[in-house]
């Protein structure tokens, strides 16, 4: 998956922000800092952090050869059986099997030029073909296909829909008509559906264990209504910390609850927030300006 930059008022804040956008625990994620914010007069702190942020690779990425523009790399003039696959020895540390029957290499022109592609050209292995993953759709489809069988396995009765919310998201949502049966996939502050959320990224990852992109899974519009809470609640906060002068710290939340709170004061020019604390006890710093 392709890096993603956020930024903060603190590397906190920004990198909070990064992994609320994943969707992904601090765990599942790889962080690097680009930008510190600077110090500057009288205490006060110029410029924003800035960070960008990865879901952690499964496992290794597939080794690409500059000079060929994306091909696995290949020992000079190996050649490679039309009718066997690739040896995958050398990701024990062995060298590939150089092949030495001359009835299988291609023929070559006068010029020293192959007269014709190789097999392996034509028809790409299975590796070849997997090494970018599987499409954002193919994976909102194995998505649906697991949360269709668990509803049914749970005997609930709810319909499951994918929407694409850019290039490297797609949302599952839940519903049903009415929804009160679908309360026990929430659970207590969504932490059931945060659960059900990293459970259906890993079955769509041990389809596609080269590439997983952002999945969301949203039960009868829970995450809709949590972050607009969120947004009263924030703003109720900041007018009490405006009021008294004294910060205020809240409980711990979730990345994407605490990414809710910044988002809601992030315009609000009497309060600043921090994210302070260790997962799972990382919570938000309300303080005035």
């Amino acid at each position: 998956m392709d890096w993603v930059e956020t930024t903060g008022k603190s590397i906190d804040e920004a990198t909070d922000r990064a992994l609320a956008h994943l969707g992904v625990h601090r765990d599942d994620a790889e962080v690097e800092v680009i930008e510190e914010p600077k110090a500057g007069l009288f205490g006060r702190i110029r410029g924003e952090a800035r960070v960008r942020a990865r879901v952690r690779p499964s496992g290794p990425r597939p080794k690409r050869s500059r000079r060929s523009g994306g091909r696995e790399d290949r020992p000079r003039n190996a050649a490679v059986r039309p009718d066997k696959p690739r040896s995958t020895t050398s990701n024990q540390g062995e060298s590939p099997r150089r092949e030495r029957d001359q009835s299988n290499r291609p023929r070559r022109s006068a010029a020293g030029a192959p007269s014709s592609v190789t097999q392996s050209e034509k028809n790409p292995t299975k590796e070849d073909t997997m090494a970018e993953g599987i499409s954002l759709a193919e994976q909102g489809s194995i998505a649906k296909e697991f949360l269709v069988g668990l509803l049914a396995s749970m005997n609930i009765s709810a319909e499951v829909s994918v929407k694409e919310l850019d290039e490297e998201t797609v949302e599952l949502s839940v519903n049903a008509d009415p929804p009160t049966e679908l309360g026990v996939l929430v659970g207590p502050r969504g932490t059931t559906l945060q659960a059900l959320q990293e459970v259906t990224r890993t079955v769509v990852q041990s389809k596609s264990p080269s590439r997983t992109d952002r999945i969301l899974v949203d039960v009868a519009q829970y995450r809709e209504r949590r972050v607009a809470a969120l947004g009263r609640f924030a703003q109720q906060v900041a007018q009490e910390v405006s009021d008294t002068g004294e910060e205020r710290a809240l409980e711990p939340m979730s990345a994407a609850d605490r990414k809710a709170i910044h988002d809601a004061l992030t315009d609000n020019p009497s309060v600043s927030t921090r994210s302070e604390g260790e997962e799972p006890r990382r919570f938000v710093v309300v303080v005035p300006a």
